[in-house]
């Protein structure tokens, strides 16, 4: 009985300590948010600081506990950034814009997207400037949108055209024994090049180059118009790399004056003849300027779909079918929810998981109008969930189609020979199996390619549907090749050139209502475990450890390469990895 009455003793005490623990956490975290409350002062000048990773969509955690705490840390999301731009256009207390960002961590669509609101910022009247010590090219882009530009003396405008580099790993898997065993279908299908050849196919540099030049031509086009420099001449910029230094950059008209921060921030105090009050972007949001308020009873359902595509349930950074299902079928089934607009924001990846997000749009698409809105990437498995939208619009920069499938299954059998490994296999049944340790076998190789290529057909058979196409019109552009959002329209895979707003307006026109408010999909809510983990104590996560070890260019090349190795079943997934400079 005394071990019992103990044993309960410590089980209680346990759960108090618990409780104690919670609620001390609770009251610190309301000390720490009773002064987090942010008021836009008069004479306001709006900082956009767009150097933190910026997503198409960033919600609050819904776990209680991580908002009590305030454990979700802040993140830029690109509908946010938008709104708070628009709401600055007609807010009173801001006075204008300055950019001061080191770089633009965000893709080449979203920036785009950004720069296309300041654009109409503009015609509010109120001013946009520019100071940087270093512009990196993205950053140089956005900029060039500003009434005037400035740059530090010794400072530099990392201006030189886009470029691509894609590793191949073919002589290391001869070396060490260790490789890829592939099955694909489409003569772009290179996400496995690398493992296949140690140099760029033909066609693969056909649609680097391709891309590469649509989305330099935008960029061009852009900067042309706001500085008013011929695109011969900014290509003549490039190919010299005139903005290496600040005195050449001013002869050459990329900047306005060279002058340092102090001389920066009095032309912000001229400019509205008065004491400068910076506000930043995050504290803009903060005080309520990253949504638009509206009381209307009709609904427009926007459902973000961010990130490789798994098979499984999903969460913030990768899409599954499971949280994706859910949050269409939620919006389906909301009767003042009048249409769906989806955004899409994915290189794709499972084609299975794929394919039943595919179908739960399609039931969603029997009731109410679907349109999508494509963000930097919306390709191969990412274009596969749109095909069968009413409307697709995109970015002329966005990155689409890589209509296309493939299989890669590790294999060690020439490395475990050479430590001296053998793996022998007993079955009951003459199926084709697999070993880690073996070659690949004929009969396997068949089975999984008569799986690629039914998956291949079922994605084609999907476009073809959805855009009103023949088989083979589809396949003529498809074959895994990629295309830019301006390229896309062109095949017959994009219907029109925009931004989520105009794909929320096209929603709206066919669901033939005025008035209405959007409502973001899905929600996120982290458990405890995961709420506990985003306290600064338990930091000491392995990717954090890793990320700060390896910094982030090193970060993202190891987490690609582990995501290639974690593939599972046949992929659906952009033709390659790489990393537009």
């Amino acid at each position: 009985m005394n071990f019992l009455r103990n044993l309960l003793a410590a089980i209680l005490g346990f759960f108090i300590a618990i409780f104690l623990l919670f609620l001390l956490f609770l009251g610190i975290g309301a000390i720490i948010g009773s002064d987090d409350v942010v008021v836009v002062k008069p004479n306001s000048v709006l900082e956009l600081d767009l150097s933190s990773p910026i997503k198409d969509y960033a919600p609050k955690d819904q776990n209680p506990l991580a908002q009590a705490l305030e454990l979700d840390e802040e993140k830029l999301a690109l509908d946010k950034i938008i709104n708070a731009i628009d709401n600055a256009k007609t807010d009173e207390n801001i006075k204008g814009i300055s950019i001061k960002s080191t770089l633009i961590n965000a893709g080449v669509a979203q920036t785009q997207a950004i720069r296309n609101k300041l654009e109409e910022f503009k015609e509010s009247g109120k001013f946009i400037y520019a100071y940087n010590d270093i512009y990196t090219q993205k950053n140089y882009y956005l900029s060039s949108v500003a009434d005037s530009l400035f740059l530090n003396p010794v400072g530099a405008i990392d201006f030189k055209g886009l470029s691509s580099e894609i590793l191949y790993y073919k002589d290391f898997e001869d070396k060490y024994g260790i490789k890829m065993e592939v099955v694909r279908h489409g003569k772009y299908k290179s996400a496995v090049e690398p493992f296949l050849t140690n140099k760029m196919s033909d066609e693969n540099r056909e649609q680097i180059t391709s891309f590469l030049q649509s989305i330099w031509s935008e960029m061009t086009n852009d900067i042309s118009k706001s500085r008013n420099i011929s695109i011969e001449k900014l290509n003549e910029i490039a190919d010299n790399s005139d903005g290496r230094n600040a005195t050449i950059a001013q002869e050459v008209n990329l900047i306005d004056a060279v002058i340092y921060a102090d001389q920066y921030d009095e032309i912000l105090k001229t400019a509205i003849n008065a004491k400068v009050e910076i506000i930043s972007l995050e504290d803009y949001i903060k005080s309520g300027k990253g949504r638009k308020s509206s009381i209307a009873k009709d609904k427009i359902a926007v459902i973000y779909a961010q990130g490789e595509i798994i098979y499984g349930e999903g969460n913030e950074n990768l899409i599954g079918q499971g949280i994706i299902n859910k949050a269409i079928e939620k919006a389906r089934k909301d009767k003042k929810v009048k249409a769906i607009v989806l955004r899409v924001n994915s290189p794709g990846g499972s084609a299975l998981a794929s394919e039943l997000i595919w179908r739960e749009l399609e039931l969603a698409k029997k009731e109410k109008p679907l349109v999508v809105s494509m963000g930097n990437l919306a390709a191969s498995g990412g274009y596969y969930i749109a095909s069968n939208a009413n409307k697709i619009i995109a970015e002329p920069t966005t990155i689409t189609g890589s209509i296309g499938v493939f299989g890669a299954i590790p294999n060690i059998h020439e490395f475990s020979n050479d430590i001296g490994i053998n793996a022998e296999q007993v079955s009951t049944n003459k199926s084709a199996n697999y070993s880690l340790f073996e070659p690949m076998d004929k009969k396997f190789y068949d089975v999984t390619k008569e799986g690629v290529e039914q998956i291949y057909t079922t994605f084609v058979n999907r476009v073809a549907t959805g855009r009103k196409m023949t088989f083979e019109q589809v396949d003529a552009v498809a074959q895994g090749r990629v295309w830019t959002g301006k390229e896309a329209i062109e095949k017959g895979l994009v219907d029109q050139l925009g931004g989520l707003e105009d794909a929320i307006k096209v929603a709206a026109e066919l669901a033939e209502v005025d008035n209405y408010r959007i409502r973001n999909y899905p929600s996120y809510k982290k458990d405890f475990k995961d709420a506990f983990k985003m306290m600064p104590f338990a930091k000491s996560q392995k990717e954090e450890i890793l990320k700060d070890a390896l910094g982030d260019e090193n970060y993202r090349l190891y987490n690609k390469i582990n995501q290639m190795k974690n593939l599972k079943g046949i992929q659906a997934r952009m033709p390659f990895i790489m990393n537009i400079q």
